[in-house]
């Protein structure tokens, strides 16, 4: 089991939240909606893998993700000025699979018949 740094563990909340905004601050129209999931910094704060869930179709996903990755250095100077460190970390950017991931889980589940499909209720006073 790997080992817990607090201070890594705060860093990656901060750094998150920094990004996320930032992220929402671009203005590049090849950027669809894109949504920074999470952070994970190497233990030396040097190095971080921000996960980052982008919605469409296979073709626009690609392309938001092209766009994040070539605004990267941005992002990362957006960091350093955010938030105080030692040495600015290297940003690694990566999609993150897990809502696609889970939703392919519960189709398989329902057409199995172990899962039904969630119920919508209507408010009251509509038929």
């Amino acid at each position: 089991m790997a080992k817990t740094y607090p201070r890594a563990e705060r860093v990656e909340r901060l750094a998150r939240e920094v990004l996320g905004e930032a992220l929402q601050g671009l203005e590049d129209p090849r950027i669809g909606f894109a949504t920074v999931t999470g952070v994970k910094m190497s233990p030396d704060l040097r190095q971080a893998r921000v996960y980052v869930s982008v919605l469409g179709s296979d073709e626009d996903r690609e392309g938001s993700l092209t766009a994040i990755r070539h605004a990267a250095p941005h992002l990362r100077a957006t960091l350093g000025r955010e938030v105080r460190l030692k040495f600015l970390p290297v940003l690694d950017i990566v999609e993150d699979t897990t809502a696609a991931y889970g939703e392919r889980i519960e189709t398989l589940l329902r057409e199995a018949g172990v899962s039904k499909a969630p119920e919508v209720e209507e408010p009251e006073g509509h038929a």
